[in-house]
């Protein structure tokens, strides 16, 4: 399977080198974050290949990541997750289990749950502090390599949604699109276009050279191949959604109206059971099999 991929180079001391890769029958942008110092790399936002037709998984992204880890003789550190996505699988407990390295993703991981067992009127599902070794907080630290690395909750998207700065790259998760594109929805139970705004104009408060890597990108009718990288003066410029100063009650009327035209991701019922479990498929039942709960008009 061939993975579309780009680098981006560090700009010196402080700066990772950035590898953007690609799956594209769910637009998700996936990154392995570098430590040119030391080697050290963190993986984040990792794919796990899944065929809603079939119900099956596969792990070609996850595997490509390793690879090029192995290749480059590069030592993980963390398997990062911005927040339980809608539209693609998690990769991280199938990570964690070939690597032995910590998955992390947000603390409010807890309150997703605490929704989505009722959506799925499944009352002792979901354990975030078990799938999960560290749930960070807003404003949490950590470092890899030589690298300092700082959480943003980034609420909008989903209500645990957070932003990893780590030196001069932003990973933006479902915030920004490219300018071309705009910005996320907001529609997703738990997700608010106003604070989805506030999160936007968070991450624009940083430099201007600093690098914003984001979740997805489908190309436009005028760009065919997919991106994932812009710069937050570029952002600040020419997002089709706020550059240019737009203010947030036009921002969230164009978000709302938007949203209200969209439909569910066709993976996100049964993706949502998996990361909230930290990548896991549900326990397999009595046949040594897994089976997935789909609630019926609930969407």
């Amino acid at each position: 399977m061939k993975i579309p991929h780009s680098i981006s180079a560090s700009n010196g001391p402080g700066s990772p080198r950035v590898v953007g890769f690609y799956d594209e029958p769910t637009g998700s942008c996936q990154y392995i974050c570098i430590d040119e110092a030391t080697r050290a790399c963190a993986l984040i936002d990792v794919v796990l290949n899944f065929d809603p037709a079939s119900a099956s998984t596969s792990t070609e992204c996850a595997r490509w990541a390793i690879d090029y880890i192995e290749k480059e003789g590069l030592e993980l550190k963390w398997i990062l997750d911005t927040h339980p996505h809608a539209d693609h699988l998690m990769a991280s407990a199938w990570l964690k289990e070939k690597t032995g390295k910590p998955a992390a993703i947000g603390e409010k991981v807890r309150d997703i749950a605490e929704l989505w067992r009722d959506l799925y009127h499944m009352p002792d599902a979901f354990d975030p502090d078990s799938d999960f070794d560290r749930l960070f907080a807003d404003g949490d630290s950590f470092e890899i390599g030589e690298l300092q690395a700082k959480v943003m909750l980034s609420p909008g998207h989903t209500l645990g949604s957070i932003t990893y700065v780590i030196g001069d790259a932003i990973f933006a998760h479902d915030t920004f699109m490219q300018p071309d594109a705009g910005t996320s929805r907001a529609d997703f139970p738990g997700g608010s276009a106003s604070e989805l705004y506030d999160s936007l104009m968070a991450i624009l408060d940083h430099p201007d050279h600093y690098r914003i890597f984001i979740g997805h990108d489908y190309g436009t009718d005028e760009r065919e191949n997919p991106e994932w990288e812009s710069t937050v003066a570029q952002q600040k410029a020419s997002n089709k959604h706020v550059g240019g100063g737009i203010p947030k009650e036009k921002y969230v009327k164009v978000r709302e109206e938007r949203d209200a035209t969209l439909g569910l991701p066709d993976r996100m019922l049964h993706a949502l059971q998996v990361n909230l479990r930290g990548g896991r498929l549900p326990e397999p039942e009595s046949d040594g099999h897994s089976y997935f709960k789909i609630p019926a008009n609930r969407f």
